[in-house]
């Protein structure tokens, strides 16, 4: 079973986030919160798989909150949820290392399934979302950037699948590899890159021209 922690101060539309989110009878709403710093209060308190964050709250917006969540509870997955599609939240929130970024008005089969991604080890990215901050990544890219040379044939590869939002399942089954296998591999490419997790990893690929 996958325990969500939900922040969103508009209770009504938290209400209804839970009721879509619990059509899945493989996840369930164990905590609710109005702002970031019930949110971090509820982490102190009982373990939670994922946290799905408002980025615009009061008292603490997602973005804080989810700095403080991956530094005291890094066990613990992030998806930020808005309505705003500007592509600063969307980086801003990637740099922190969050596994997906989901707009409001999405539907319930959208929602279950970034849900069980971010939980697989996946990046995931609404096509709204995804269109507003690769083009933004791509410009950044750095003049005479160039990938690591010390990265193996396999791990470009690895990489490029990780920079597709692919989980370590689907990452396997595409070069035909274990699971395992991908995932020893990604923490030596992680290591090697000096890099903190999955969604740095993708940020990486996309910023090399890898996907």
């Amino acid at each position: 079973m996958i325990k969500v922690l939900l922040a969103e101060d508009q209770v009504m539309v938290r209400q209804g986030l839970k009721a879509m989110i619990e059509t899945d009878e493989e996840i369930i709403v164990t905590g609710e919160a109005g702002n970031g710093m019930e949110a971090v209060a509820l982490c102190e308190k009982q373990l939670f798989d994922i946290a799905i964050l408002d980025i615009r709250m009061p008292e603490m917006d997602g973005i804080e909150t989810a700095k403080v969540l991956r530094t005291r509870f890094p066990h613990i997955k992030v998806l930020m949820l808005t309505t705003f599609d500007d592509q600063h939240y969307v980086v801003d929130s990637l740099k922190l290392g969050v596994s997906g970024y989901m707009l409001k008005n999405g539907d319930t089969q959208s929602l279950i399934r970034s849900i069980k991604s971010t939980m697989s080890g996946g990046l995931s990215l609404e096509d709204q979302v995804a269109a507003k901050v690769m083009p933004y990544l791509l410009q950044n890219q750095e003049e005479g950037e160039s990938v690591d040379p010390t990265l193996t044939p396999r791990e470009r590869a690895i990489l490029k699948c990780i920079g597709e939002g692919l989980n370590n399942k689907e990452v396997a089954e595409r070069l035909g590899l274990s699971v395992g296998t991908v995932k020893n591999q990604t923490s030596q490419i992680l290591d090697k890159l000096e890099l903190r997790d999955r969604t740095q990893l993708a940020i990486y690929a996309i910023r090399h021209r890898l996907v």
